[in-house]
């Protein structure tokens, strides 16, 4: 074997190894997704998500050396996913304040991240965490990075259109209310409100408290 041939095939081995640790990383996570949202966090143990994974108790100790751990980071991964979903939009200069408040709520409402699968499990930890600040201390750390740049997107709205009702801090905290309520709307009864149906009905809170920036949606 050349020089040439030995280097290129040492450098690809250590991304291989990675890309498989990756692979198993999010196998493992997407099976306790499932199973949290079958069986609730009380009945998912490790056992479960090595079965729904099709992989031994052995990975799962390995890449998580706990149950508590997988939890965590499956509720990080969530978190992050729909924070990427937004974030990108809020960065983008060349939007305008009402296209990133706007991009903030379509991300709650889309396909990848508003899945009854996921909701559940969003659910599910916000019932644990009462018990186990754990899981709050990790909600609200991108919980509180969303409400400032609402907020801040909020104020941008008004001042553009020279509003002097209700405070921005108020009207962000209002969509994230809606966001949760929709949300589980959304869960319990999802032969009555539809992904669309939540978006335009938030974006119908926006055309009322800033009509200038945003138009009524027609509902059917």
């Amino acid at each position: 074997m050349n020089t040439a041939l030995r280097k290129l095939n040492v450098a690809n081995k250590p991304a291989r190894r990675t890309e498989t640790k990756e692979v198993r990383r999010s196998q493992l996570i997407d099976a306790t997704i499932t199973s949290i949202a079958k069986f609730g966090i009380a009945g998912t143990t490790m056992s479960k998500v090595t079965e729904i994974a099709g992989l031994s108790i052995g990975i799962v100790n390995f890449h998580f050396d706990s149950k508590q751990n997988l939890f965590e980071q499956t509720l990080v991964f969530l978190a992050q996913e729909h924070h990427n979903q937004w974030h990108s939009a809020c960065s983008d200069e060349s939007l305008s304040a009402t296209e990133k408040l706007m991009a903030i709520v379509n991300a709650h409402f889309h396909p990848k991240i508003c899945t009854r699968k996921k909701m559940a499990v969003w659910f599910a930890f916000y019932g644990e965490a009462g018990r186990r600040a754990v899981y709050r201390s990790l909600i609200d750390r991108i919980d509180d990075e969303r409400f400032d740049i609402s907020v801040g997107l909020c104020e941008q709205i008004a001042k553009a259109g020279k509003y002097k009702g209700t405070p921005p801090a108020q009207i962000a905290r209002t969509l994230e209310g809606l966001y949760d309520g929709l949300w589980l709307t959304l869960l319990v009864c999802p032969e009555d409100v539809k992904r669309k149906d939540a978006r335009a009905q938030i974006r119908a809170y926006l055309a009322t408290v800033f009509p200038g920036q945003f138009d009524m949606p027609d509902f059917d």
